[in-house]
């Protein structure tokens, strides 16, 4: 095998076939077989190109195409009960099944469909349902998130085990090689939904409104009891809550249960007219039909990082707060990406000596109160709708100065000037000041750029500790924490892949 670069006008993508064909008129030869593994865009030269790594096998060369999983009908097997449906249970849940197990599956919120009823009024009124938002329900925080699928790093898994399931359920087949693969907000409740329909027609069961609230041992199983009232028995529990479920660490600590404080981000919101970010990234070069420009940067202040996370080209900001008398924001990109805005989230590393204490919960109780803070200034500045965002221009917020006015912006419950750099915890509001004029975009640090509060849930600020050979819950075996909540994933696929590690340790732990 050999690898190879082609290359094509960024308005002629090559497809597999396409690069096949490449291949043979290259080697003047048809018995050869061309894989493309990664197509990528190149903005350096004075033309846009995109640029394909190609792997090449010869006739006496094995080459053996991923195989999907199969899936095995599980009516009448023994059942796993599955905690939460984001990325990690989901994929958890299609695990069980190659594995013959029954997945049980336990969502505290509502199906993907019906929970956009909840963030349209959590958007156009402010009102909060604690179990249906842009958090919690069907497909998870991801679900309304853009669909970035990022992770390509092998040493927690094999991310093809989930990007082939994700093509087989309506994903593109272009995220199988593109460098930066993203299905769109408006594209994955659809894949969500046929997921649920595989597990079900296998045997699997879903239930929405059940929100556990507390897990019990009895005769060598466990018993989930939930809010609702209904309760599920297993002889193991997939753990795969997602970052936000303070409620399930309150469970587990109420019962004993070991928990760690664990690092995360925090910081703002940030974002430009798209127009000036393609002026930046494409070097003049942008024109109508090249894909809208992404960009990402790290900097080093004061001993922590500050990173752009979570960046949205072409994009819209959504309030994603979990409880009343917070705002929280996030981003999210419908497949064309093609709105006036590109929006990112730029958050400081918090450790957990920066939070004094010896409390597991103390960053969380940290990020709550943060959130809680931005309601309590947007209020205090005139907002009229509960998830209106306190904002201030970037170098008005360097400058310590408050905004005389705001640029427009995609948020829909609205803006209000404010001053982010007091509302904010010194040590993020000095760092972000330090970093936003060091950034190496071309026009990013600028009063056309809108800082809005807070970004907070970058990951879990809490894990759920488990035997690194096992992965059970250090004080309960036969309950497999995973994911982002359970402190060991960030992402759809890392979140994914760690929740087939769970159902693979699950089925093996006899």
């Amino acid at each position: 095998m050999q690898t190879i670069e082609l290359t094509s006008p960024l308005s002629s993508p090559l497809s597999p076939s396409d690069v096949q064909s490449r291949v043979e008129a290259l080697f003047h030869r048809r018995d050869l077989r061309a894989v493309l593994v990664k197509r990528s865009l190149d903005a350096r030269g004075s033309s846009l190109l995109l640029r394909h790594r190609v792997e090449v096998y010869g006739p006496d060369e094995e080459y053996t195409p991923y195989a999907a999983p199969q899936y095995r009908d599980v009516h009448g097997a023994e059942p796993v009960i599955v905690v939460g449906a984001g990325p990690a249970g989901m994929f958890a849940a299609l695990k069980l099944l190659t594995l013959g197990r029954r997945p049980i599956v336990l969502e505290r919120g509502k199906d993907v469909h019906a929970r956009k009823y909840d963030m349209a009024a959590l958007s156009r009124e402010g009102v909060v349902n604690p179990d249906s938002n842009y958090c919690y329900g069907e497909g998870g925080a991801g679900a309304f998130s853009d669909g970035k699928l990022y992770t390509r790093s092998s040493k927690r898994g094999d991310n093809r085990e989930v990007l082939t399931q994700l093509v087989a359920f309506g994903a593109s087949e272009d995220i199988l090689y593109d460098a930066h693969p993203h299905i769109g907000s408006n594209r994955l409740p659809a894949i969500v939904e046929n997921i649920r329909k595989c597990i079900e027609a296998h045997g699997g069961e879903y239930h929405f409104g059940a929100r556990v609230c507390a897990i019990e041992g009895e005769d060598g199983a466990f018993v989930v009891h939930c809010a609702d009232g209904a309760h599920y028995r297993a002889p193991k529990v997939i753990l795969a809550t997602g970052h936000s479920a303070r409620d399930v660490y309150e469970m587990l600590r109420s019962g004993g249960g070991a928990l760690e404080a664990k690092g995360f981000a925090l910081g703002v919101r940030v974002e430009h007219p798209q127009a000036l970010i393609n002026k930046a990234q494409y070097h003049g070069k942008w024109r109508p039909g090249i894909p809208a420009a992404e960009y990402s940067f790290v900097e080093q202040v004061d001993g922590r990082g500050v990173f752009s996370f979570c960046m949205c080209p072409g994009g819209i900001l959504v309030p994603s707060s979990t409880e009343p008398e917070s705002v929280v924001l996030n981003g999210m990109s419908n497949a064309e990406r093609n709105s006036r805005w590109a929006n990112a989230g730029v958050v400081v590393q918090i450790e957990p000596e920066d939070v004094p204490g010896e409390d597991p919960m103390r960053l969380m109780d940290f990020q709550q109160e943060v959130e809680r803070m931005m309601y309590r200034t947007a209020q205090s500045c005139g907002a009229t709708n509960p998830m209106a965002a306190p904002g201030q221009r970037m170098q008005d917020f360097c400058k310590g100065r408050l905004s005389a006015s705001l640029p427009e912006s995609s948020y829909h419950p609205g803006v209000v000037s404010a001053p982010l750099h007091t509302a904010l915890p010194p040590i993020i509001a000095r760092r972000l000041q330090k970093a936003f004029p060091k950034v190496k975009i071309g026009g990013y640090y600028t009063n056309e750029a809108l800082l809005l509060g807070v970004e907070s849930r970058t990951s879990s600020p809490v894990r759920i500790p488990r035997d690194p050979q096992s992965l059970e819950y250090v004080s309960r075996p036969g309950i497999f924490p995973c994911g982002e909540g359970a402190g060991y994933a960030g992402g759809i696929v890392s979140s994914a892949i760690d929740g087939i590690r769970a159902a693979t340790a699950c089925c093996l732990k006899d």
